[in-house]
């Protein structure tokens, strides 16, 4: 690697890592929260979703402002907003005011990730690639690993308020020395698809919102029925936008390449059925096994950490055996581990009886990471890389909203949190419901490309100039 390069992966991997740690790092926080502030389990849902929901949201324009405005000026205006939201979420007085912070981080969120991979690509030359990536892939897998841990250990010594101080020294140290290392660039698409940008965000949050609603409000309420109806209107008023667009934001012609269409199938499922599981699953410990928040975060260690060991290794396979089987495999895993889980969990289960799951579920969660990074982006261009991440990354955000909503939906349907059991009876279902749509997943995953018998990557010259310009 060269001494630019691995300049370059320093700086974006320390900002991916403060990124991803906090996608979980409020989970074994939700306790303390919801005693310290009165929060609801539909305000729960909020200080989650409010992060991945603006997350999402802002992921389509992030690309986009990068290539107008210069990538190394947006991500670092990415860094210090993350770094400003993370002081108001410290000093939150109330749920709603927490609510809010996280939602600004999440666009902070927004900016940083697909950035960090925009300007990774710049870096390394594509025989690096690879390696680049899985190494990529295993700094968030870390950040996924450790936020469960972090989170619990400085709940138990501190208070919930440190999850969220613990950004901002890294942020202010982060700044000057991204402006000082990092190479400005801007990519071949300088418009940007205001009218675009403002359909999707307006259209994906009534879609999300009215989910979430529904289950205080119930699903035939005027609220949830309206705001569902409306994001569906303004998402479809979207796709007709872009079909005509001069300089669409996303071409709608990506989604009839199999590939890119089948990619985007298994990142929905895998963040629904995943991620709407772990919100309940890491409260399990203390609810109803009254662990304390950092021995339930070093209970799921097993899940969370195995993505740090597996998803190098997949991100180099991914180049020599394609990514379809690795995602297939992955997905599948998932689905048999939440299964398994479903089926053991009990009040009073022994926590070695959950470990092989927890294993599963990890290890099959690293195996769809930078497969399904190599599958989209061997499906598009080189100079289209952005637009195509940038949908990409929505896309399975919004999946990890869903799968939230409806899972704890479902979870509130049949439980509850007044008593151990009845937290398990909601449990279960909501677990099944999650090994569904990965059981789904897997299916879908079939259906990518295959990668062509005897073909090197460094032989397929459209596939490796799109590999080149990586991002998520």
């Amino acid at each position: 690697m060269r001494r630019k390069g691995i300049s370059t992966l320093a700086i974006v991997s320390v900002a991916l890592f403060m990124v991803t740690l906090d996608n979980l790092v409020v989970t074994n926080a939700l306790v303390s929260i919801r005693e310290d502030l009165g929060a609801s389990l539909e305000q729960l849902e909020w200080t989650v979703n409010a992060y991945t929901l603006s997350y999402a949201v802002f992921l389509l324009s992030a690309a986009a402002l990068g290539d107008r405005l210069g990538r190394r000026a947006v991500f670092v205006a990415g860094v210090g907003i993350f770094t400003v939201a993370s002081a108001a979420a410290a000093m939150a007085p109330s749920t709603g005011a927490l609510i809010a912070a996280r939602a600004i981080q999440g666009l902070g969120g927004a900016v940083v990730m697909p950035l960090s991979l925009t300007l990774l690509s710049d870096a390394f030359a594509g025989e690096k690639r690879g390696l680049a990536l899985g190494i990529w892939s295993g700094v968030s897998g870390l950040g996924v690993a450790l936020g469960p841990v972090v989170g619990g250990a400085v709940v138990g010594g501190f208070s919930w308020h440190w999850i969220f101080w613990l950004n901002v020294p890294i942020g202010i140290a982060l700044v000057p020395v991204a402006l000082a290392v990092l190479t400005e660039s801007r990519g071949p698409n300088r418009t940007l698809d205001v009218p675009g940008v403002a359909l999707a965000s307006s259209g994906l949050l009534g879609v999300v919102f009215g989910i979430v609603r529904a289950q205080a409000l119930g699903w035939t309420s005027t609220t949830v029925v309206a705001s569902i109806a409306v994001g569906v209107v303004l998402l479809a008023a979207f796709v007709a936008w872009e079909l005509r667009a001069p300089a669409p934001m996303v071409p709608m012609r990506f989604f009839r390449n199999r590939a890119f269409a089948a990619t985007n199938g298994v990142s929905f499922a895998m963040f629904f059925g995943a991620f709407g599981s772990i919100f309940l699953l890491a409260q399990f410990f203390q609810v109803a096994q009254a662990y304390s928040p950092l021995e339930a975060g070093l209970r799921t260690l097993p899940w969370t950490a195995m993505p740090i060991f597996v998803a190098p290794v997949a991100g180099i396979l991914s180049d020599r055996i394609g990514s379809r089987p690795l995602m297939a495999t992955g997905l599948a895993l998932q689905s048999l581990a939440l299964a398994y889980l479903a089926l053991v969990t009990a009040p009073d289960v022994a926590y070695g009886l959950l470990v092989p799951g927890f294993v599963m579920a990890g290890s099959g969660m690293a195996l769809v990471f930078a497969p399904s990074a190599n599958a989209l982006l061997s499906s598009v261009r080189q100079s289209e890389a952005g637009q195509a991440s940038g949908a990409n990354n929505t896309i399975r955000e919004v999946g990890g909203v869903l799968g939230v909503a409806v899972l704890a939906s479902v979870f509130t349907s049949a439980g509850g949190y007044t008593s151990p059991q009845e937290y398990v009876d909601g449990l279960i279902p909501a677990v099944w419901v999650g090994a569904a749509v990965l059981a789904a997943g897997a299916l879908v995953a079939l259906l990518v490309p295959g990668r062509p018998a005897g073909a090197a990557l460094e032989e397929l010259p459209e596939r490796a100039a799109a590999v080149e310009a990586v991002a998520a």
